[in-house]
């Protein structure tokens, strides 16, 4: 038995120590932290547009304004607000990839105690060098051409779209900005009495104009010699697989097991997948809403607004299923008393209170279904959408917002979304009760002891 503990305790640690490196990393954490700075204007830019998109109709073959906005922009006075919804979303989710440059490349160099504002700066700077340029003629006001106007961007360079892009020129501009920065002989200093504004100033002078000129150099070369964009080539050979088998089952299946399985260790499994969901997040739903809104694409059903309304509910493990369960089924003080505290922060996806109180973690018992109910919830929810009963997310969602809620504002106020969630949290109460039940005979033995 003894040599068992051992055994176990030595993968434990051997496991915990792997993914404290992975959480650890710093492009990762870059991307995780450059991400939840610019949530309010993923969030922001999706509930703008939601608004716009109110359906008044199942039909919208059958009337002249089947969306909100189309019918508000028929009254003079009312035009208006379509208009500045539509303005909100050109800048904020309209222009995603920029703010994710600066975000992100922020974040890195901030994390590797450099300059982040001048990171930031070169960052951005680089990536808009790299932007191809559209040529374009111009017609002045009496007919005349004035010939072609340089210095135009392709906003599918700018928007969701290109966000892997983005991250992929803000990282390697920024470590190219980092090295220089950490070389003596690049760094201008300046004397004492000249203020730290200025002296910052001219000590990033020269990294960021190295660092400008290589990336800039490199995109060049391969553009005059390989007749290729460089930001064109990683799009067409890597990005576009790797977005579309971020929305199959096979990667949330993936990704759902692995962030549970994280969690029974005792390791915050959402946050070691937090910068690469959130990736992947905004262009599934960017892509699902162009596609809802035109007719024309593909559906990237699994994203992290996915897995936040349909399977998170209550938080990891179906959270608020494990609640309803001990609330119900449980009858020593400890599990029913856990239970009606996690009930409240429960209710907005916050179930660290029960995930370490019952504890959840390192618990055999509850482990189980732990690992069943998310994956039920993934199967229901996805074959939902599959089939078309579902519509599919196309909005962003705080992971804050409560079931029901989040069911319709993820899907544009389909009454769908809501049923779904209902069915999976009836479900996730099925799995848990008979597990509840043995943790809590355990339980109520140790309390008669």
């Amino acid at each position: 038995m003894s040599s068992n503990n051992t055994v176990f305790q030595l993968f434990v640690d051997r496991f915990s120590a792997v993914a404290g490196v992975i959480g650890r990393q710093r492009h990762l954490g870059a991307i995780r932290d450059g991400f939840v700075a610019i949530m309010p204007l993923m969030i922001l830019g999706s509930l703008v547009t939601l608004i716009n998109n109110i359906p008044l109709t199942s039909n919208p073959a059958s009337v002249q304004y089947p969306m909100l906005g189309g019918w508000l922009g028929q009254f003079d006075a009312l035009k208006w607000i379509p208009a500045l919804n539509g303005n909100v979303w050109w800048g904020t989710f309209g222009l995603l990839s920029i703010f994710a440059v600066v975000s992100i490349a922020y974040h890195l160099a901030k994390a590797s105690d450099i300059n982040p504002i001048s990171a930031a700066i070169t960052a951005i700077s680089a990536y808009l060098c790299i932007v191809p340029q559209m040529s374009q003629s111009m017609i002045l006001g009496d007919g005349t051409d004035a010939g072609a106007l340089w210095g135009n961007l392709n906003w599918s360079y700018l928007n969701a779209g290109a966000l892997f892009m983005a991250i992929i020129i803000a990282l390697v501009t920024t470590e190219i900005f980092i090295r220089f920065s950490r070389s003596k002989k690049l760094v201008i200093k300046m004397p004492d009495a000249v203020p730290p504004a200025v002296a910052r100033s001219f000590a990033a002078l020269i990294p960021t104009l190295l660092t400008i000129i290589v990336m800039v150099g490199i995109s060049t070369l391969i553009s005059v010699y390989a007749q290729v964009n460089i930001l064109d080539w990683v799009k067409d050979k890597i990005i576009g697989s790797l977005t579309a088998a971020s929305g199959t089952f096979g990667f949330g299946f993936t990704v759902v097991i692995l962030t549970h399985t994280f969690w029974l260790f005792g390791i915050h499994g959402a946050n070691m997948f937090e910068g690469i969901l959130q990736t992947f997040n905004a262009t599934a739903v960017a892509n699902n809403m162009a596609t809802v809104e035109t007719g024309v694409g593909s559906i990237l059903i699994f994203s992290k607004s996915f897995a936040d309304a349909f399977i998170y509910m209550g938080g990891v493990g179906v959270g608020l299923g494990l609640v309803l369960a001990l609330v119900m089924a449980g009858k020593s003080k400890q599990n029913r008393l856990t239970g009606q505290l996690g009930a409240a922060p429960g209710l907005f996806n916050i179930n660290e209170p029960v995930l370490f109180g019952l504890p959840i973690v390192f618990n055999p018992i509850l482990a189980i279904p732990f690992l069943l109910a998310p994956m039920l919830s993934l199967i229901v929810a996805y074959s939902a959408t599959l089939i078309g009963f579902l519509p599919p997310v196309s909005y962003v969602i705080p992971w804050t917002t409560p079931p029901i809620l989040s069911g319709l504002f993820a899907t544009g106020f389909a009454w769908q979304g809501p049923v779904i969630q209902l069915i999976n949290l009836g479900l996730s109460v099925l799995i848990y009760i008979p597990f509840v039940k043995i943790a809590d005979a355990v339980e109520a033995k140790r309390e008669k002891a």
